[in-house]
């Protein structure tokens, strides 16, 4: 362990098997494997499937579409968007489908309903084609506050000054936008295809690029929401803003708004909030719809308490992050879950237990190569949760029991593993969950970094033992 300071970090060992990568790069890497196996999904799903389908609906002709159909559509998908926002408290897509809203009937009102040539009604379309893309990063790089008053108040007056700026540059008479709206920054014949100035281009490419950087790093349903309701206005601006076809566009970028707090909930049911697996929740529906042959995996930390205890619950949950980023990436079809505390289970579907344990066996060498490099951690997060901390701090005395490498502390899981074997008499799943923990324990028991299976197979620091 080298002290330095108030703050840790990881950096695995120079040993054989490490990645030799600072811990956030680690765990980078980690998010990127779990996209390929799955969550790239939902940077397209649903908002770029919506987008997508609005497209060919509108552009094609396949379906006519009438002015009262789109009028429908397009306020009930901000009623929707405005609904579940609220009823979910999310300020951010509630302020996102209000700015919508008040961007189009701005553009609708000072132009008359009528394609947007001059005058007024372009003045206001150069404004929001500039400011609704800025509003909408705001958003999206917003931390989420809940629907209260205080935390709403700061964006509602921003809203309104740029209301009022709006009111006051399309006010009876003016016929151009202040140059800043409509600029041109390179030669404009490269341009002649579209209406959008290049000065509001510039800001929509910022914004989808910081946007889609966001949504890489943390992988949220509601930033990919964002993302594709820009992409939605972009289109609906492309089409003059007005119109039976603009107006279809303006509603979807709303939907796509309202299917992300759908998105969202359904994450936060689904997956634990700390690691990214999928959770309990999860868990429990996939054992119910297992069917013979398949291999159940329970993994713990080992010492996890001694872990919490000697270092602090910060440094508990960078290492129950890290065992998770490694269990996200378990070979031979198996999918982890975080079941609860330091406690992992990994299903197999289709497979049977000695086709698992290499691969299980992978996974235990993989975790035991990371290490963790600490310095000294402050008190106030040294100490245990739900202590009183203005009382003196007290020395622990406990410490890991398991090995502690020079350059950091060493992360081990223990595992058990059981199937419900080649009967035909079907087991209940409940059952060979049952084996495996029994399986967990003796492994805990045996000493710990090591894999057990129901039927007696043991696997010891890479070796089987039948």
């Amino acid at each position: 362990m080298i002290a330095a300071g108030n703050q840790f970090r990881y950096s695995p060992s120079t040993r054989e098997g490490s990645d030799n990568q600072h811990y956030e790069l680690f765990l980078r890497k980690g998010a990127l494997e779990a996209w390929h196996r799955g969550k790239l999904r939902s940077l397209f799903v649903p908002g770029g499937v919506a987008l997508f389908v609005a497209a060919v609906l509108l552009e094609s002709g396949l379906v006519p579409l009438s002015p009262s159909v789109i009028t429908f559509y397009y306020f009930a998908a901000l009623a929707s968007g405005a609904m579940l926002a609220w009823r979910f408290h999310s300020s951010q897509v509630l302020f996102a489908v209000l700015t919508i809203f008040l961007s189009h009937r701005a553009i609708e009102f000072f132009s008359g309903g009528h394609a947007v040539l001059s005058g007024p009604g372009r003045i206001a379309f150069d404004a929001i084609a500039f400011l609704l893309p800025l509003n909408l990063l705001i958003l999206a790089l917003r931390r989420e506050t809940g629907i209260q008053l205080s935390a709403l108040a700061p964006y509602l007056g921003f809203l309104f000054l740029q209301s009022v700026f709006v009111a006051i540059i399309c006010s009876p008479g003016s016929s151009k936008a202040p140059f800043i709206l409509r600029m041109d920054l390179i030669n404009q014949k490269w341009f002649e295809w579209t209406a959008i100035p290049q000065t509001s281009l510039l800001v929509a490419c910022v914004c989808i690029t910081f946007i889609t950087g966001w949504l890489l790093r943390y992988g949220k349903p509601i930033d990919a929401g964002f993302l594709w309701a820009v992409g939605a206005i972009l289109v609906a601006f492309q089409h003059g803003s007005v119109g039976k076809v603009a107006t279809a566009y303006w509603g979807t970028a709303a939907l796509i708004l309202a299917s992300s707090v759908i998105e969202t909930t359904y994450a936060i049911a689904y997956h634990d909030e700390l690691t990214s697996l999928p959770g309990r929740r999860a868990f429990n529906q996939a054992v119910a719809q297992l069917e013979k042959p398949y291999t159940i995996a329970t993994v713990d930390i080992d010492h996890f308490k001694s872990v919490n205890d000697t270092y602090g619950h910060d440094t508990g949950d960078q290492v129950l992050r890290m065992v998770a980023a490694r269990l996200a990436k378990v070979d031979g079809g198996g999918t982890a879950y975080r079941v609860g505390g330091e406690e992992f289970t990994i299903l197999f579907p289709e497979r049977m237990a000695k086709e698992v344990l290499p691969h299980l066996e992978q996974l235990r060498v993989a975790v035991e190569n990371s290490v963790f490099r600490l310095r000294l951690v402050s008190d106030r997060r040294g100490s245990s949760r739900g202590a009183d901390r203005r009382a003196p701090a007290k020395k622990k005395k406990s410490t890991p029991t398991r090995d502690v490498y020079r350059d950091g502390l060493a992360v081990t899981v223990s595992i058990g593993v059981a199937e419900p074997g080649t009967g035909s008499q079907p087991i209940n799943p409940e059952r060979v969950l049952e084996a495996a923990d029994k399986a967990l324990y003796r492994a805990k028991r045996a000493g710990r970094n090591r894999i057990e299976v129901a039927s007696g197979i043991r696997t010891r620091a890479g070796k089987s033992i039948a």
